[in-house]
């Protein structure tokens, strides 16, 4: 992938991960706009709109705003999500849940569904969706957002399947635990770095062919623990680290 001439939009880039990704592609040469909740200016030369992934006019309303400035757009990448931990003992955590579906998983098909039919018309063109290493090896603590983001990889695979003859590439961002700020760092040290990580995901976009799957080196582990013969162990060790926050 040229990630010098794309026009792009990331739902969910006005932070985080997204934002960091923007400002690669805007540093990159590619025009950049980032949706989100919040409309503050996020500076590079990177557009913002207003963007809620659980309003479905919202995401129409973005969609019409980005291509009619932007009616070159060829990247769209949905990086909307939320990481909610529950206590499934507790009935209470419903509400947790359907909070986590309704943003990570129909979000994002909300916005898919939203630009799918500009990037078949103009033939070309690429979809971004973003899952996590806890798709592939949950952690107990935060079990509907494993769930959610095992649909995602799951969609993303049915989707790349039925765009396949439209032109338009479908792309997974497989992150693992990532630090977007000191106090992530501080609360897991073992959290890769945000920039650390940018790098080598840019390294990964910009190979040609992209992969499927983009996945840093510390996403290897999760995402191939099945095949590794490893998962049972890892589930468990993350089964400890839930029982010493409980005993806390």
């Amino acid at each position: 992938m040229d990630i010098s001439t794309r026009t792009v939009f990331i739902a969910g880039g006005t932070s985080g991960i997204g934002l960091g990704l923007a400002r690669r592609f805007a540093a990159a040469g590619s025009t950049v706009i980032v949706g989100g909740r919040r409309t503050d200016p996020v500076g590079d030369g990177i557009e913002v709109v207003g963007i809620d992934v659980t309003d479905p006019g919202s995401v129409i309303a973005a969609r019409d705003a980005v291509l009619s400035a932007h009616p070159e757009l060829d990247l769209v990448v949905t990086m909307a999500g939320v990481l909610l931990t529950e206590d499934l003992r507790d009935p209470a955590h419903f509400a947790t849940a359907e909070t986590t579906i309704e943003v990570n998983v129909l979000g994002t098909i909300r916005v898919i569904d939203a630009f799918t039919p500009h990037l078949i018309e103009r033939g070309s063109g690429t979809v971004m969706t973003v899952s996590s290493g806890i798709g592939f090896l949950p952690f107990p603590l935060m079990a509907t957002y494993g769930a959610s983001k095992a649909a995602v990889h799951a969609y993303s695979e049915a989707l790349r399947v039925q765009l396949a003859d439209s032109g338009v590439d479908v792309v997974e961002l497989v992150p693992p635990a990532v630090a977007t700020t000191p106090e992530n760092k501080q609360l897991n040290p073992h959290a890769l770095d945000l920039e650390d990580f940018l790098d080598e995901v840019i390294d990964l976009l910009s190979a040609d062919p992209t992969p499927d799957e983009v996945l840093v080196q510390g996403v290897q582990m999760h995402r191939w623990a099945e095949r590794d013969g490893t998962y049972a162990d890892l589930v468990a060790q993350r089964s400890a680290i839930l029982q010493r926050l409980r005993a806390q």
